[in-house]
């Protein structure tokens, strides 16, 4: 077993322009999640709407955004970092939300360490282990690695070959930096991530059921929460409220205004 690593993060009372209002919940904040290949940069227009009423730290998993690169990269793995975080940020408390692989992380943090969470928000992912389907997405990212591209527009050429929608290159792009020499790189561990694949895929660690206050959004033209894994979710977060949004699996960019208002909607319910 190895350490943590130390999460890069992003928090909204160090921003400058950030005024609280002082009802916000005593000061429980809501740390966020991103999914696999995203980062805490993905969820800048839902921070600046959140951040008005709380404190909202969005985090970079490791091999993810800005944080370090590690080779164990499985679900107890994460979690620990993330709970380092809230330790060193001296958080006894969180509203914890996590998308897609994000979300079997905060899973994994509700089952290890329950008494560190408020509530639980758990964004278009089920607690079970899914089939290989991001051959195409590693193809067009080594696509990029080998062909060194020097602007977006041709590392968008290269990706091409292997991913047709646009959408999906965007957001994968979003991982691109420009290093000395001009040449774009992915500032994520490709490496470590295509290694790690099979325990990115697999269920949340933990055993029992977490029984706090949760929510799961899904999206209606996902598959990733469909009705046949309710059965095992409900064992695994029993009070799940489910609630499903018009979106697919991107659901918090597809529809960020449901997405919003089912959260906050949640929250608010929570706190009163």
């Amino acid at each position: 077993m190895s350490d943590s690593v130390e999460l890069h993060y992003q928090d909204s009372n160090r921003q400058d322009n950030n005024e609280q209002d002082s009802s916000d919940r005593d000061g429980v904040p809501l740390v966020v999640l991103h999914g696999l290949f995203g980062s805490a940069d993905n969820w800048r227009s839902h921070v600046k709407k959140w951040q008005q009423q709380r404190r909202v730290i969005t985090v970079d998993l490791r091999n993810h955004g800005r944080s370090p690169h590690a080779e164990e990269m499985n679900y107890p793995a994460m979690a620990r970092d993330v709970i380092a975080l809230l330790d060193a940020l001296e958080i006894e408390r969180c509203d914890l939300l996590g998308h897609s692989m994000g979300g079997k992380v905060a899973i994994t943090v509700a089952r290890l360490a329950p008494e560190r969470l408020t509530s639980l928000i758990v964004a278009d992912i089920a607690p079970v282990a899914y089939g290989h389907d991001h051959d195409s997405v590693f193809a067009a990212l080594h696509r990029v690695v080998e062909g060194e591209p020097t602007s977006r527009k041709e590392a968008d050429g290269l990706m091409a070959d292997a991913v047709e929608t646009p959408a999906v290159r965007m957001f994968l792009a979003t991982n691109l930096v420009r290093d000395d020499d001009g040449v774009m790189r992915l500032r994520i561990g490709l490496d470590e991530i295509e290694a790690a694949y099979e325990d990115i895929m697999a269920v949340p660690a933990g055993e029992g059921a977490y029984e706090g206050p949760t929510l799961v959004l899904r999206g209606a033209h996902s598959d990733y929460v469909s009705d046949k894994f309710v059965p095992q979710l409900k064992e695994v977060l029993p009070e799940a409220e489910i609630e499903t949004l018009d979106a697919g699996h991107w659901l918090h960019a597809e529809a960020p205004e449901a997405f919003q208002q089912a959260v906050n909607g949640f929250l608010e319910r929570r706190s009163s």
